[in-house]
């Protein structure tokens, strides 16, 4: 772990809304932000980062850049909408949106989709700093990539474990959870640190706000890619943050086809919990691995309930995949998902596949090794939490599961 020498050569900055929003305005020449519904999260999150967590200048540094980032993001976005109206005018199709809790496949699956240029998909860079800076062309280096590396390079040399676990990549499709957070409505900060006012107060909060601050981006995204000269025809979505607020996407994108994802919690919760572990110590070297792991599991619990709960009366808008079949026969599942959102699975696409597939495989990264028993967690204690979800999905030979669209 190298975060006690990045800290050592970083100075402590000031962690203040005000502070955040002048460094903002200055940097960019630009004061409009446009509608300020997002000033309170902002202040519940600095508030929480200031009384509760306990970062270290390095991890200080990175919230400081995060927050600052997104506020700049704002106020181009503003700009750029204010020389260019018609991005309002932008029509999204119905998008196909990957959900499942995390590490049941949705990366790979994402992944192997987006071979399809049908499809439109936010890559890193592009989800990090959605807002291109004024003196963008279409065309030409865009610098927001060697930022974006940049940043990559900077949090691999503060826990170069991160590589084991998450796939990166400035131009590989990501998750649009990066979009929500603009709104400083999402749990991407609790994955850096231990800010459980914060949590609670995204939990607590109308979300709304942030989905159609979501759709505005996705517009803006849409019209930048045209005019680098994609001919896409619709959005491919994928983030297990979804299932926290599962009716708001389907109220703010009524036609949405969502692909969900699963597999066995007691595999799945204490993957991602290690991946939250080791993000908390770029921050914090003394993050507690139990207090990582309480949080983890009581949200995303909480998030499968809601989505179990939703899903009643909407099943056709559901397609249901197993990690395992996604795995051992990835194809198979692609094609069953090409006849559920009715497209055709063209010889070249699919060819695209199978080029991706023998290009990207698992085994080619670091090994990610963890244990149930580290963080705390027993296979009885996720089942009580996740019970509907065993009962649901689980513990039922796939075959028997309910619902339009569950994949046997």
């Amino acid at each position: 772990m190298n975060t006690a020498n990045l800290s050592d050569n970083r100075p402590d900055v000031e962690l203040s809304v005000g502070g955040l929003l002048r460094a903002a305005t200055d940097g960019e020449g630009i004061s409009d932000f446009g509608d300020e519904g997002f000033l309170r999260p902002l202040e519940a999150l600095v508030t929480a980062l200031n009384e509760e967590a306990r970062l270290n200048a390095h991890g200080r540094g990175m919230q400081h850049d995060r927050i600052l980032n997104s506020l700049k993001n704002r106020l181009r976005q503003q700009e750029w909408l204010r020389l260019h109206p018609e991005i309002r005018d932008e029509e999204l199709l119905p998008p196909v949106v990957i959900v499942g809790l995390p590490r049941t496949g949705t990366t790979m699956l994402q992944r192997i989709l987006a071979n399809d240029s049908r499809f439109h998909t936010g890559l890193s860079y592009e989800l990090n700093t959605p807002a291109p800076y004024m003196d963008w062309k279409p065309t030409g280096t865009d610098r927001r990539i060697v930022e974006a590396e940049r940043r990559q390079t900077r949090i691999l040399e503060a826990n170069p474990k991160v590589a084991a676990i998450l796939p990166m990549g400035p131009l590989a499709p990501n998750e649009e959870i990066r979009l929500l957070d603009h709104s400083f409505l999402s749990y991407v900060p609790t994955s850096y640190a231990h800010i459980p006012s914060y949590g609670r107060f995204v939990a607590e909060s109308d979300n709304v706000p942030a989905y159609k601050y979501l759709e505005l981006q996705l517009k803006f995204l849409q019209w930048q890619k045209k005019r680098r000269g994609e001919t896409a025809e619709r959005w491919l979505l994928k983030s297990p943050y979804h299932l926290h607020w599962m009716q708001i996407l389907l109220e703010v994108f009524p036609d949405a086809q969502v692909i969900a994802t699963h597999r066995d919690p007691s595999v799945t919760i204490p993957s991602v919990t290690s991946l939250f572990y080791n993000l908390w110590l770029i921050g914090d070297e003394n993050a507690d691995k139990h207090v990582v792991a309480d949080q983890t599991a009581d949200v995303f619990a909480r998030g499968m309930q809601h989505t179990l709960e939703t899903r009643e009366g909407r099943e056709d808008q559901f397609f249901d995949v197993w990690y395992e079949d996604t795995v051992s026969t990835p194809l198979d599942v692609i094609d069953e998902v090409y006849e559920f959102i009715g497209m055709q699975l063209t010889a070249a696409v699919r060819s695209a596949m199978e080029k991706h597939r023998g290009e990207n495989r698992r085994s080619d990264r670091p090994a990610h090794t963890y244990t149930l028993e580290e963080y705390g967690y027993t296979e009885a204690g996720i089942r009580r939490l996740f019970e509907g979800y065993y009962r649901r999905f689980i513990d039922v030979p796939r075959g028997i599961v309910t619902g339009k669209g569950s994949h046997v």
